[in-house]
């Protein structure tokens, strides 16, 4: 099977045509040489795929027919990739910001949610007189002491 389309079938790769452009941006290798998407992978070949910066090695185990069930992936490749990487992508996975910066678009349904709430749980039920809330009110002792 060629490589382009077993990256395809075993579901590293959305869409063949990635798969295809992968390998001629020369970011996948069958050992330590790089490939072309002509390559014939047979069972037993280390492949080194250049994903998001994460250096992935599998080797094949057995070839599939076609594109395959996800759960069905691991009868065909095992994951032999350095700890060092799946530690890697769990930083820059976590270091990401779970937030859009200013100016990128209106608030999400959890961005809203979580803005109401906070909106809602800052402000005590009991206030009546905001002056005295927000002590406009105080003498200068009295300010002193708050602090």
């Amino acid at each position: 099977m060629r490589i382009d389309k077993f990256l395809w079938s075993i579901r590293f790769y959305k869409t063949r045509s990635i798969a295809t452009e992968e390998v001629k941006k020369n970011r996948i290798s069958i050992g330590e040489v790089t490939v072309k998407p002509s390559k014939e992978v047979k069972e037993g070949d280390v492949i080194k795929i250049r994903k998001n910066q994460i250096d992935y090695k599998i080797k094949v185990i057995q070839i599939p027919k076609s594109r395959m069930a996800a759960k069905l992936v691991s009868l065909h490749i095992k994951d032999v990739t350095d700890k060092e990487q799946h530690e890697l992508l769990k930083l820059r996975k976590m270091a990401q910001d779970y937030y859009r910066t200013r100016g990128e678009g209106r608030p999400t349904k959890k961005d809203r949610r979580d803005i109401d709430g906070y909106v809602e749980n800052d402000i005590p039920s009991d206030i009546t007189d905001w002056d005295d809330f927000f002590g406009e009110n105080d003498t200068p002792e009295e300010a002193e002491k708050d602090l």
